[in-house]
């Protein structure tokens, strides 16, 4: 082995993260980082549906229009 890496592993470093996770302030990272992709999520999704929202308001205010000059789509 290397010496740097021997003296890692010597020191007790914390090579997986059940070590990290087993402490509160690793715990409320990993509860920070769950957050944000659910934020992330949400925005994307959010995202996706305003413009949803945003087409079938125009085409049903266009279907609107056209039966106020008595033009039957549906």
């Amino acid at each position: 082995m290397m010496p740097i890496l021997e003296s890692a592993v010597a020191s007790g470093i914390p090579l997986q993260l059940g070590g990290l996770l087993s402490r509160p302030l690793g715990q409320a990272l990993a509860v920070i980082i769950a957050i944000a992709v659910v934020i992330i999520v949400g925005r994307i999704a959010l995202k996706i549906a305003w413009r949803l929202v945003t087409i079938a308001a125009v085409v049903v205010g266009a279907l609107l229009v056209l039966s106020f000059f008595g033009i039957s789509v549906l």
